[in-house]
């Protein structure tokens, strides 16, 4: 009963294909399965292992270009060799609660440069996002990012507010927000989330670990370093 309750929990951790090659390898016999079952505990781990794995494969296919964002949408030291790439949506609460610990990063590390790639996926976002390329485009892109998270959702009210305070030249935003430049980068940048299996914001790329979801400060920074 015990061999079949682990092969069930090796399908649902590694699909049934793993599940075919944990019996056709011969890990399903002796020694190895009875450590397993004796503890079960270390299988969430061997999950995680796992899917660390499939992300670092999926990273290596597409590093340069999702590192390769685009230009002046960056946080921090544009010219920095430490790379931090968030997936980013105004309208995510996660997101907005992100922004801290990003800012902590920066301040801590002169040459850490944050890529930071327009994502919409909530209602509403789209035209925040537009504008955001926009503000990058003119070198103003950190005042309208963190303007834009400071005043909360992205109505129309708070990305016009959020604009001004960046000291965006309108006329030329709205007109580049517009284009299909900036179309053409929000669907590069949805093409690379789903290329690295993101199912939401805010999503990382910190040196060589694809990392899901709000983190805290010492997790991009243990990332970070690690890449050395």
């Amino acid at each position: 009963m015990k061999s079949h309750v682990l092969t069930a929990l090796i399908a649902l951790v590694f699909g049934f294909a793993g599940a075919a090659l944990w019996s056709f390898t011969g890990l399903g016999h002796g020694s190895t399965r009875a450590y397993l079952i004796d503890n079960p505990e270390i299988l969430p781990e061997m999950a995680e292992a796992y899917q660390r794995g499939e992300a670092q494969d999926r990273l290596a296919g597409v590093a340069d270009e999702v590192r390769d964002g685009f230009p002046g949408a960056v946080l921090g030291n544009p010219q920095g060799t430490k790379v931090l790439v968030k997936f980013t949506d105004y309208g995510c609460t996660y997101c907005r609660q992100s922004v801290e610990a990003l800012d902590q990063l920066v301040a801590a590390d002169p040459d850490l440069k944050v890529v930071v790639r327009e994502w919409p996926i909530f209602d509403g976002s789209e035209q925040a996002a537009r504008m955001g390329l926009a503000a990058a485009r003119q070198g103003k892109y950190a005042d309208y990012y963190h303007a834009m998270f400071d005043l909360g959702r992205p109505t129309p009210e708070n990305i016009a507010r959020a604009s001004e305070i960046a000291g965006l030249d309108m006329a030329a935003a709205e007109k580049f927000a517009a284009s299909g430049e900036a179309s053409a980068q929000i669907a590069e940048t949805m093409a690379l989330a789903r290329s690295l299996g993101f199912s939401g914001t805010p999503s990382f790329v910190a040196g060589n670990e694809v990392i899901e979801g709000l983190v805290p400060y010492e997790r991009l920074r243990e990332a970070l370093d690690a890449e050395g």
